[in-house]
């Protein structure tokens, strides 16, 4: 049989690497230590895994799942053989962790080591009015696996005061502590508003990644960002 569907790009890669890109849509993820996923997001594997439902590990990060839209849906992959991980042909960006942490939107969450930290932030100055906004904080040695809707932009926030919409935001150095700021005024919010409710305000050393698409909250049709989404519902219990 012949096809360009045979090319060597196309073939399944075998650096021996752990965290490896299949393709720019694709995540490869070589098992012995176990990785925590979202559910949903497999869509092939070789060998002998295991997928079992991952518990938020403590009372307090269970209330904090039950009282946000932040309860990521995770999944713990254990066994040997390989994982083939991917959401909607979004394009998988990874990211290695010294020991330092990150903030991640948790529809742009895809997978990280198990061996990690994590936990449910809530964004200072989020009220009522921008959806309660809170984000998935990931934190220790190894490796994150992130999925954006098109190609993104790395701010540096470090020069200047950088302003992102609360909905494109994906994930920004756990250092930066971000403000929620509102653009509406009494006027424009009369006349119907200006459709930039909300932004992220950052100032300080480090970076902020911006995808080309906004999420909609699927609760409201609008606003939000923080929530379900790209990686589905957020992890019961």
């Amino acid at each position: 049989m012949k096809s360009e569907l045979f090319a060597e790009e196309n073939l399944e890669i075998g650096d021996g690497q752990r965290f490896a890109l299949q393709n720019s849509h694709m995540l490869r993820v070589s098992l012995g230590p176990d990785v925590l996923a979202v559910k949903g997001g497999m869509v092939a594997f070789q060998g002998q895994i295991r997928f079992d439902h991952e518990k938020s590990g403590s009372m307090a990060k269970l209330l904090k799942k039950v009282v946000t839209s932040e309860d990521i849906p995770l999944m713990r992959v254990s066994g040997q053989g390989e994982v083939f991980f991917a959401q909607e042909a979004g394009t998988v960006h990874l990211l290695t962790l010294e020991g330092d942490g990150i903030s991640v939107n948790g529809r742009n969450l895809l997978a990280f080591d198990a061996a990690m930290e994590w936990d449910i932030n809530r964004v200072r100055g989020a009220g009522i009015m921008a959806g309660g906004l809170f984000n998935t904080t990931v934190r220790g040695v190894g490796t994150v696996a992130l999925c954006t809707v098109g190609k993104p932009v790395v701010l540096d926030c470090s020069q200047q005061p950088t302003y992102v919409d609360v909905q494109a935001a994906v994930a920004w150095s756990a250092s930066l502590v971000p403000n929620v700021v509102s653009s509406m005024n009494m006027k424009s919010m009369l006349r119907g508003g200006s459709g930039e409710a909300f932004q992220y305000a950052f100032h300080g050393p480090g970076f902020v990644v911006v995808q080309p698409y906004e999420w909609v909250n699927p609760a409201s049709g609008s606003g939000g960002g923080g929530g379900g989404g790209i990686i589905g519902d957020l992890l019961k219990g």
